[in-house]
């Protein structure tokens, strides 16, 4: 059978032309009205069985250039990618939206997505993924194409990682992977470059292949003589020593690192400042959030996972309390274990705070989802507890419908623009109602000689009224235990 008629046969092709330069921002909206077909005059069990298990192409992908000097360019050095997924619950659409999710992130990675295609099976095949005969349909495609990769929608196993290779005959990577490769291009400090290399070996770990002569055995025991020349180790267990020796000093490091962020959250502990955090899906527009309350300056790209190392800054409620806004690495669903492990002391910044903000964006075709996937990796680092606000971010971009249904269903919500500005002064006065106050009210009248301990009360607690008399400063206040004890001398109680 041809690749043409293969193809012909026993995939779904829409009628459906793929637009030039798409880019990873409208890779997410739903363009195939097949889809709608499906869901709204029957259900995937209602289909014949051939239909089923089909492949189906997934319109609107392909991000290949039509300009001849820009394509001639871009392939010199961008992979040339097909995607493939199984859909194996939900709707057709939840299928499609996850496979344009992998192609932003392979568009991030900087490949070149020529396809996409889909399975619909109950479970992935534990062979190749997509089963024997399907993976011969994905060969005629990636020959079709003349894609140089295969990226699949999920974790593979060793197993199926090899055998999918051998079939298709170009390199196979899966959701995993691609992911753990955005992290190593976009970590800039030590940290976050060490925490990704710790990852990627603990991924590799059990991926390691040998060839040939690499898998022959060492001599054992060369120099000692009779009775102590064994079979030694292989090759590949070798490289698989060596990189768990490797991890271990990686681990090691990283808790040397991580000893500088816990001073400085401590000393932030120690002088009574709130923590306000951001997390949300990556491209939710943390960063911007973070820039528009801040005036921070962080990096803003159109792009997942710009950020990875975290940002910290000073900011101020409208009502003058300082506190501390930290900007965190975005999150993804199914976000690789091995990254979540990695940077757990990275997320630390979640679990520490006051207050989270969990931006979500607004435009995105399924926000709930990416709520879901968020609050998932919040609870895995422990911060299920912390109080939470909803920041509803791009909303000159979203469907008001859409804006409604969230604000109804979450309700510590409030839709924001971080780019024109539009709910932000809302946003801080939430912080300011949400952030923890200090316990103890007081009315002191501070002697002008002792200037520090009023800066310590506009650092530290929350001032209701302030004035200036002949004696010297006299304050009304909410503050912590500690600065009432050092203000109690010149409390009205004490003069008495």
């Amino acid at each position: 059978m041809t690749s043409s008629s293969s193809s012909s046969q026993a995939t779904k092709r829409l009628a459906h032309s793929y637009p030039a330069g798409l880019r990873a921002d409208a890779l997410m909206e739903e363009d195939v009205a097949w889809s709608y077909e499906i869901d709204t005059e029957r259900d995937g069990d209602q289909l014949d069985r051939s239909d089923r298990a089909a492949l189906r192409r997934v319109a609107g992908l392909s991000t290949e250039l039509e300009d001849v000097t820009e394509v001639e360019y871009r392939r010199l050095r961008l992979e040339r990618v097909v995607l493939v997924g199984v859909w194996t619950s939900g709707t057709v659409r939840d299928a499609e939206n996850s496979l344009a999710e992998l192609a932003a992130l392979a568009e991030t990675a900087g490949a070149v997505v020529l396809d996409g295609v889909i399975q619909r099976r109950d479970k992935p095949d534990a062979a190749t993924y997509i089963g024997s005969g399907k993976a011969d349909e994905l060969r005629d495609i990636v020959l079709e194409t003349g894609a140089d990769t295969v990226i699949c929608d999920g974790e593979l196993s060793p197993g199926q990682l090899i055998h999918l290779e051998d079939v298709v005959k170009v390199k196979v990577i899966d959701r995993t992977a691609l992911i753990l490769d955005i992290f190593a291009q976009h970590a800039k400090s030590r940290e976050g470059k060490a925490q990704v290399a710790l990852a990627q070996m603990q991924y590799m770990l059990p991926r390691l292949r040998g060839w040939g002569q690499s898998l022959s055995r060492q001599m054992g025991g060369g120099r000692g003589g009779l009775a102590t020349r064994g079979p030694g180790e292989t090759k590949i267990e070798t490289d698989r020593r060596r990189i768990r020796e490797k991890m271990a000093k990686m681990r090691r490091e990283i808790a040397e690192m991580k000893t500088g962020r816990e001073i400085k959250r401590q000393e932030r502990r120690r002088n009574k400042v709130p923590s306000v955090a951001i997390a949300g899906y990556t491209n939710a527009g943390k960063s911007s959030l973070l820039n528009r309350l801040t005036g921070a300056g962080v990096l803003v790209e159109n792009a997942l996972f710009a950020t990875l190392d975290p940002t910290v800054r000073r900011a101020e409620t409208p009502s003058g309390r300082l506190y501390t806004l930290a900007d965190t690495v975005g999150f993804v669903r199914h976000l690789p274990h091995h990254l979540v492990e990695a940077f757990r002391s990275t997320m630390e910044e979640v679990g520490d705070a006051d207050l989270i903000l969990h931006v979500v964006d607004g435009s995105h075709p399924d926000p709930e989802e990416q709520l879901a996937a968020v609050r998932e990796v919040i609870r895995d680092v422990g911060a299920g507890d912390v109080p939470e606000i909803v920041v509803i971010n791009k909303a000159d971009l979203a469907d008001p419908l859409t804006l409604q249904r969230l604000l109804r269903i979450e309700k510590r919500s409030i839709a924001v623009s971080a780019r024109t500005g539009q709910g932000i002064a809302e946003l801080l006065a939430l912080v300011d109602a949400e952030l923890p106050r200090p316990a103890v009210q007081i009315e002191a009248l501070v002697p002008y000689t002792h200037g520090k301990l009023v800066a310590r009360v506009h650092t530290e607690g929350e001032v209701i009224s302030e004035e200036h008399t002949a004696e010297g400063t006299l304050l009304k206040a909410r503050v912590h235990e500690e600065l009432a004890a050092d203000l109690a001398p010149y409390t009205p109680t004490a003069a008495l």
